[in-house]
């Protein structure tokens, strides 16, 4: 099964798994008035969103490259990623707003054990599903798969917070729900942040890490015949990235010569994982003009 398959699969499962806890979460939440469950209820609404857009997401950037998009249409992800951090600040905003003026008019809940049930059972799902999504984000390098794994690993976290308001709340302890669901809806925005800054980098054209880049540059000089190494640049290109590698040779090398450089820097670099193609630009170090011998 290639890459866009199982990053189908991603979205699949997410959106069964949090379309079945949306509606377990916000019955149960409604009914007792519990507003950490209720915030947790729109977190999944949120989820089952997210697994929409990466659905469509993956569909666009599997598409072969055409004339309009030679190199594919992988942005698509990175596009898609970025309306799902668009989704979850509007998620976390909506969550702090309720549980805000649940603290400042005092309001209370109906404890029930139905409450610990649907917690349990989501704290089980989400944590299936994150080691599902985290396997596949890591083995494909795929930004929306990993944002998917992010998102129900805070899943697991924020229903650990919604057990500890539901047990305050079988204790008389209210308060705790109204700063539950704040602290849910703040966990939540940073993991928007976190999602659009990776999507926005991409987007942005930003340069590959450093650490990559000493990595080239160790690998080009055991390339026999590279004076010195002007300039490794970075562009992104759908899923993948072209490099544009500016090296200085002896100018009194042959045509032939300098195309054998240009060969073995090209065919070096293209064995890194997600570098799609190189193009490589051969300045002349210093020009030696040939003797000449009289008698």
């Amino acid at each position: 099964m290639d890459r866009h398959s199982k990053i189908n699969n991603v979205a699949i499962l997410g959106l069964c798994g949090n379309f079945f806890l949306l509606c377990i979460k916000l019955y149960i939440g409604l009914i007792t008035r519990s507003q950490a469950m209720i915030a947790d209820g729109l977190n999944s609404a949120g989820d089952v969103f997210a697994s929409v857009m990466t659905f469509i997401g993956n569909r666009i950037s599997s598409k072969p490259g055409d004339t309009d998009h030679p190199y594919g249409h992988g942005k698509a992800e990175y596009i898609f990623s970025m309306i799902i951090s668009f989704s979850l600040l509007l998620v976390a905003f909506s969550i702090f707003r309720s549980s805000l003026n649940s603290l400042t008019n005092r309001e209370t809940f109906t404890y029930s054990p139905w409450l610990v049930v649907v917690a349990l059972t989501t704290i089980i799902v989400k944590l299936l599903l994150y080691f599902y999504c985290h396997h596949i984000g890591l083995k494909y390098k795929s930004l929306l798969a990993i944002a998917n794994s992010a998102d129900h690993r805070n899943d697991v976290f924020i229903s650990l917070l919604t057990l500890l308001s539901i047990i305050s709340g079988y204790y008389n302890i209210s308060v705790i729900d109204g700063i539950a669901g704040m602290i849910i809806s703040f966990w939540i925005a940073y993991t928007g942040i976190q999602i659009f800054y990776s999507a926005y980098s991409v987007l942005m054209d930003t340069n590959i890490s450093n650490e990559l880049m000493q990595e080239m540059a160790l690998m080009l000089d055991n390339i026999k015949g590279i004076d010195h190494i002007d300039a490794i640049i970075s562009k992104p290109v759908g899923l993948n990235f072209l490099l544009i590698v500016k090296v200085s040779i002896d100018a009194n090398l042959s045509i032939y010569e300098g195309h054998k450089i240009s060969d073995d820097i090209k065919d070096t670099l293209l064995t890194l994982d997600h570098i799609e193609d190189v193009v490589v630009h051969l300045n002349p170090a210093q020009f030696h003009p040939p003797e000449i011998h009289t008698e």
